[in-house]
């Protein structure tokens, strides 16, 4: 497949250019203008349409919260242990709900997901496409991140079973940290010796790649002391984050800076249903991104439809958000923020074939998705 005349928006330079896209073998074969396809090869004329990479989200709970079933389709909180660090999102991931096929005719073709924030640790997240039957086939990273998450509703869910207050939250955490610590210790002293290996617990052991730098924490923060609560945890262990929601993190835009990790920031087209909620601002994302910090832009699907996530970084460009900023934070930065950016999040060589073929800017509401491509496969339009 030969993608011609199209305006390519790569996410890797700041101007659109004319270029066509070769899609062979599932990835991006090349791109340069006047590409000559092969023999029978089909083409797709894009002229006069906007081309962009798959649209990604790095942070959701597609699949795993079931489109129009209400409680009794809810898969993604576990409510009767306030720390599972031994779950993963895969095992709740149901790939034929509705709002699968809606996320990918939005454009969004590569979302994170996985448990939600009822949990001091609630398991693991995964990395899908939007497109398939089965998660095995749709998966990019089945373990991409240990979901942990602080302030209101780890309190709420769990007030009266040990968890009501802040600092109990960051115990918990802590307490599962050291002892994950304390077992992998004993793991590699024991060496190949079975019988002086500790007994195996298998929420110890689903925290063992976060300890080993193998995957971040990934943490549910949107007051601006539990932001800073999660950096400094990550800090005492030596341990990779990434934070989620970020509220407030425009309220501590130098300290966010100076620890460098990755922000997503959002769902911001909501109400302030909670007291943490009340600085929430379309502003946030652009007052992060100018002052040099990583910024994907989250819908939280489905607290906001996974195929509203353009309009949000259209949202975003209104309040003063750089719009090439607001692109990278749908497009690259999730990629990198998700460990995934070697497959997808921009149109370079090598690279996935996920590509949007739009009327328009997608960042605007009356903007079509005319086409979108997966692994080099035409799946809408």
């Amino acid at each position: 497949m030969i993608i011609k005349n199209g305006t390519l928006h790569d996410a890797v330079s700041a101007q659109p250019y004319q270029a066509d896209l070769a899609l062979r073998d599932g990835v991006i074969a090349a791109i340069a203008p006047g590409l000559t396809p092969l023999a029978g090869e089909e083409v797709f004329d894009a002229a006069g349409k906007q081309v962009y990479p798959g649209f990604v989200d790095a942070h959701s709970h597609l699949g795993l919260d079931g489109y129009g079933m209400g409680w009794e389709g809810r898969d993604y909180n576990e409510r009767c242990d306030v720390v599972s660090a031994h779950l993963r999102g895969i095992d709740s991931f149901n790939p034929l709900d509705r709002s699968i096929p809606m996320a990918l005719a939005g454009g969004v073709t590569c979302v994170g997901t996985g448990p939600g924030s009822a949990n001091v640790i609630g398991g693991t997240f995964l990395v899908v496409k939007t497109f398939g039957r089965c998660v095995d086939d749709m998966v990019l990273k089945a373990e991409a991140a240990m979901k942990c998450a602080f302030g209101e509703n780890p309190k709420r869910c769990y007030q009266d079973k040990g968890n009501s207050a802040r600092m109990t939250t960051a115990a918990h955490l802590r307490e599962m940290l050291f002892l994950a610590r304390d077992y992998m210790q004993r793991k590699e002293a024991a060496g190949d010796d079975v019988l002086k290996r500790p007994k195996f617990d298998m929420k110890l052991e689903a925290l063992l790649p976060v300890l080993r730098g193998e995957m971040p924490l990934k943490a549910h923060a949107h007051r601006a002391d539990d932001i800073l609560t999660a950096i400094r945890i990550a800090r005492e262990f030596g341990v990779k984050l990434t934070l989620e929601h970020c509220t407030e993190g425009h309220l501590i835009v130098e300290e966010l800076r100076r620890a460098g990790w990755p922000a997503a920031v959002g769902p911001t087209l909501t109400n302030a249903s909670k007291i943490e909620l009340c600085n929430k601002s379309f502003e946030t994302p652009g007052i992060l991104a100018r002052a040099g910090i990583q910024v994907s832009i989250i819908t939280d699907s489905p607290v906001i439809p996974q195929q509203y996530l353009p309009l949000c970084a259209g949202l975003a460009v209104k309040a003063g958000m750089d719009p090439f900023d607001a692109l990278k934070a749908i497009t690259i930065h999730p990629a990198r923020h998700l460990g995934v950016a070697d497959r997808v999040g921009s149109l370079e060589t090598g690279k996935d074939a996920d590509v949007v073929i739009a009327s328009g800017d997608p960042m605007v509401s009356d903007t079509a998705i005319e086409a979108v491509f997966l692994n080099g496969r035409k799946v809408v339009g």
